[in-house]
């Protein structure tokens, strides 16, 4: 007779290990009523159950740093600082958009140009960094950078953040599941939604990943990247290819804090994350 062997439960590897919400494109002002509109989101998301473990921010933290003065930059960051500390209790992590950049022409020569002011702000060692929580990992992208011309930007990782992601997904085990944000997305069908198409769509560098092909081949050697997520479009879509789940949420401004953009209201992230590399999410109307 065959000795009895423990029992193992499948349903716990189903069960959620981490419960994360994923807010993006907050674009905070001291306008069109945006700080209490912030804060309803935040207390919505904290009112949760289950609770809420930690909170992903995509980018686009600041309304624009891009050509403002320092002062107005001061005002945008201090209002996210206060709103932050006073307003929610849970860990937050940052991803870095286009408009928390100080691309003023006329600032090159400051210390803060660039994105230096918002690492600062935000105290990251690097605009690109990982974690693990939770038996999972999260990889937090860069994905702005200037165009060739210097002028304005492009969605994409550059050379030293792409081996850096090669090292970083080599050195995770294959049994720990990886979730990716970046603020642009790597992959969406978002562009082809144009007003008055005649016979071709027009896409621009900087709202999808430029280096969406390497990305991608590099997922398809790492099999344990289950989910990657993003924002900067202000809208909502799901895309599945090679067993990767490309999720670009909509914005907590909206139509910056105008309204509905398109189709996707205000709102947040909501992910449930279990230990076997599976998850539920939806889209939540704060």
């Amino acid at each position: 007779m065959l000795p009895t062997l423990p029992a193992i439960s499948l349903a716990a590897d189903k069960k959620p290990v981490l419960r994360v919400a994923h807010i993006t494109d907050v674009h905070l002002k001291n306008q069109f009523n945006a700080p209490a509109r912030f804060v309803k989101c935040l207390h919505h998301l904290q009112a949760q159950s289950p609770k809420v473990d930690l909170v992903l921010n995509g980018g686009d933290i600041v309304f624009d740093m891009n050509k403002e003065n320092i002062g107005t930059i001061n005002d945008q960051w201090k209002l996210v600082g206060d709103t932050m500390k006073s307003e929610c209790s849970l860990p937050v992590r940052y991803c870095l958009g286009n408009h928390d950049i100080w691309w003023n022409e006329n600032t090159k020569g400051d210390v803060f140009y660039g994105k230096k002011y918002a690492i600062d702000k935000l105290q990251l060692l690097k605009p690109y960094y990982s974690l693990v929580q939770n038996g999972w990992k999260i990889i937090v992208l860069d994905s702005t950078h200037l165009d060739i011309d210097s002028t304005w930007y492009i969605g994409k990782l550059g050379e030293e953040q792409l081996i850096w992601l090669k090292d970083e997904l080599e050195t995770t085990s294959a049994e720990m599941p990886v979730m990716v944000m970046s603020h642009i997305p790597i992959l969406t069908a978002l562009l082809m939604i144009e007003d008055d198409i005649v016979n071709k769509w027009t896409m621009l560098g900087g709202d999808m990943h430029t280096d969406t092909a390497k990305i991608i081949n590099l997922f398809y050697q790492h099999p344990n990247v289950k989910l990657c997520l993003s924002g900067h479009l202000h809208m909502r879509d799901k895309v599945v290819y090679n067993g990767v789940t490309y999720i670009c949420n909509g914005a907590v401004s909206g139509a910056w804090w105008e309204g509905n953009r398109r189709e996707t209201a205000p709102g947040y992230g909501l992910i449930d994350l279990c230990a076997d590399g599976s998850f539920d999410e939806k889209y939540v109307n704060y």
